[in-house]
């Protein structure tokens, strides 16, 4: 059996021969740079299992059982969490950490004899350096906190699944699909936490320094409409372009509305506005829009909330459904609830659904469609952004490549996806690979280069695969 610290060696070993005789970063070209860049992060991921190791064996010789004798006491620290924290530099918050993941991924001792580590999934990800300490603790502490209602063979099954899914996503990534997760598992626990978010929901509205501060906080419900409005209003404004520079424009005619940064700005012309600007903008135009208009039902054309719940979820109002642009799902009950109101459409989807190829007679993708595209990508294939920031991309291009506006052809792309598309040549199809949000319907995702090149993984097309039960 290879020691820990073989992985360890592995990784340093490809970031040295990436690296070479280069003195400094600076020195190192493009295709380097990324190849030092992913052997530390793999370092970094294997080292925080030897640490977890370490630490977990340093919880067991600090048992409060043992007195005087604790290890933590005998080095002079009050506790294992103390002595891991002063001699790693660290903070107590990261210390913690460590001893959790190091509970539950270490073999456990009972009466004698070893037993396998309680969560054996997230140990050996964490020990290839698949994932990292904090995508494990988040995964760990989502077990452990549906676990008291969930079957065991439901957590067992989606800590293989969540652990599949988490590497190569970003922590953010991987919080939407945990969220989503805990939904899935623990479908009672949404009505409660529904209830708690709701409660908690507040805006206060005060003047300080010359400006006027709106802090808010908000649950799903009453998040909808509101991130749903603003976004469409910050979407046309980019494509709108405010900018005196003119905007890029891609090889197929695309324009993305983000202003040619090649090109010089005229004497006196300030700054563009930032997405944060724009966003203060679009909530003053919406307020401006109420008081004025006689009729405020819909003050955003095109703008609607999408709630997408499954048939059997909606007419027995179990289990959860999601929002679009919202991370926190919400009951079936609540979805059910929206829909009344108005405003709202409620996405629901089963086995058979409505016809949505439609060759090249039409360029631009049906409404049909884009709900479709929007239940299967979830966003921006790339990079996970908002649907209501997206437009569908053909991946055969429509006047290149005489690409057909069929489902299996498109794929949402937010405007900076879609420009580095056209400008980085990733426009061929067999730079494609498909994977369904639902397994439904297949979805299109640029590849990493490299020979042993694996797609390029987001958040948004791979949220709703906790129901497969089967071992990897």
């Amino acid at each position: 059996m290879d020691s820990p610290l073989t992985g360890l060696s592995a990784a340093l070993a490809a970031a040295e021969a990436a690296w070479g005789p280069r003195q400094d970063a600076m020195e190192l070209p493009e295709p380097d740079l990324i190849a030092v860049n992913d052997a530390l992060g793999l370092l970094r991921r294997r080292l925080d299992a030897v640490h977890a190791a370490v630490a977990s064996q340093i919880a067991r010789a600090s048992s409060v059982d043992l007195g005087a004798d604790a290890l933590a006491k005998k080095q002079g620290h009050r506790s294992p969490t103390a002595l891991i924290a002063a001699t790693s530099g660290t903070s107590t918050a990261d210390a913690a950490r460590l001893l959790r993941i190091g509970d539950a991924t270490a073999p456990r001792a009972v009466f004698g004899d070893t037993m396998p580590a309680r969560r054996p999934a997230v140990a050996e990800a964490l020990k290839t350096g698949e994932i990292g300490a904090q995508a494990a603790d988040a995964i760990i502490a989502l077990l452990d906190k549906v676990g008291r209602r969930a079957t065991r063979a439901g957590v067992d099954a989606a800590e293989r699944t969540l652990v599949d899914q988490a590497a190569g996503l970003s922590l953010d990534q991987l919080r939407k699909i945990l969220l989503r997760a805990e939904a899935q598992l623990d479908p009672q626990g949404v009505a409660s936490r529904e209830a708690e978010l709701r409660d908690a929901r507040s805006l206060r509205v005060y003047q300080r320094d010359g400006l006027v501060h709106l802090n808010g906080v908000f649950d799903s419900e009453t998040a909808s409409p509101i991130v749903t409005a603003i976004e469409a209003l910050v979407s046309a404004d980019f494509r709108s372009g405010d900018d005196p520079r003119p905007a890029n424009r891609a090889a197929d005619g695309f324009v993305s509305g983000i202003p040619d940064e090649s090109q010089p700005r005229p004497e006196g012309e300030t700054a563009p506005r930032t997405l944060p600007q724009r966003q203060a903008d679009a909530l003053a135009l919406l307020a401006r829009h109420y008081l004025a208009c006689a009729h405020t039902e819909q003050p955003v054309a095109g703008a609607t909330v999408i709630v997408r719940i499954t048939l059997q979820e909606l007419l027995t109002e179990t289990g959860a459904a999601t929002i679009d642009g919202i991370d926190q799902p919400v009951t079936a009950s609540t979805a059910r609830r929206m829909a009344a109101g108005g405003g709202v459409i409620a996405a629901v989807f089963e086995a058979h659904s409505e016809l949505l190829d439609w060759g090249r007679e039409k360029r631009f993708a049906t409404r049909a469609q884009r709900l479709a595209l929007v239940e299967r990508d979830g966003g921006c294939a790339m990079c996970g952004a908002p649907p209501g920031i997206t437009r569908a991309h053909h991946i055969r291009w429509w006047t290149r490549d005489a690409g057909p506006t069929d489902l299996a052809n498109l794929v949402l792309l937010c405007e900076a996806c879609h420009h580095r598309i056209h400008d980085n040549g990733l426009g061929r199809s067999d730079r494609w690979s498909r994977c369904g949000r639902r397994g439904v319907v297949p979805a299109a995702r640029p590849r990493r280069s490299g020979p042993n090149a694996s797609p390029r993984r987001t958040s948004a097309i791979r949220l709703c695969s906790l129901t497969r039960t089967a071992p990897r």
